[in-house]
């Protein structure tokens, strides 16, 4: 998938994967990282999100990963902040109080760049991606955190009634990307309808 897919996206407002308030897959079960006060969380392929200032309301540290320039330019008028930044190889990394934000392909952010985080929340970057797209997002989610533990959602349906993205990665790929690197869990899985058309199972796993 060509990155210029999620720039015309935002550029055209073609956002209905924006939600109005925080994900309760991560309200309801953020609990499962068992984070210190102040840990920092990283979520990749972020959006807009709401999840961010939620994160930021209580306590944690974010750092995050966003492609689109239009996104960023949102989340931080979302956040009523105008951010320090700098440019780092390709990448433009965004400061504010207790969040730092990269801007420009998630491949090319280096643990170096990231620094230390406590936990991952991936609500929507594995899923955003095709699947040798996401062999590779995994390895190297893997090489730039750590392997911190992660919470995860993903969804399970039949792709043939409907394009990606969200795509579907079910237990078997989520078990390819990680069993060797973590202990994985089944929190939650509901049944839920893609886009109004498609019945799907929606999962979050924990990562430890």
């Amino acid at each position: 998938m060509d990155p210029q897919f999620w720039m015309l996206k935002w550029q055209n407002n073609e956002t209905g994967f924006h939600e109005p308030e925080a994900n309760p897959n991560l309200t309801a079960n953020i609990d499962q990282l068992s984070l210190a006060p102040g840990s920092r969380i990283f979520v990749p392929l972020c959006g807009k999100t709401l999840d961010i200032p939620w994160l930021l309301s209580k306590g944690y540290e974010v750092v995050a990963a966003e492609l689109s320039h239009l996104a960023i330019i949102q989340l931080f008028d979302q956040l009523n902040i105008i951010p320090d930044s700098e440019k780092l190889n390709g990448v433009t990394r965004y400061d504010v109080p207790n969040f730092t934000l990269f801007g420009g392909d998630i491949f090319d952010l280096t643990a170096d760049m990231l620094g230390k985080v406590d936990a991952i929340y991936d609500r929507a970057a594995l899923v955003a991606l095709p699947f040798e797209m996401r062999v590779r997002y995994a390895s190297h989610l893997r090489e730039i955190t750590n392997t911190a533990p992660q919470l995860l959602v993903t969804f399970d349906y039949d792709q043939q009634k409907l394009d990606g993205p969200p795509f579907s990665v079910i237990t078997n790929e989520v078990e390819q990307h990680y069993i060797d690197h973590y202990s994985l869990t089944l929190l939650q899985g509901k049944e839920i309808t893609l886009k109004g058309k498609v019945p799907a199972q929606e999962n979050v796993w924990l990562l430890k």
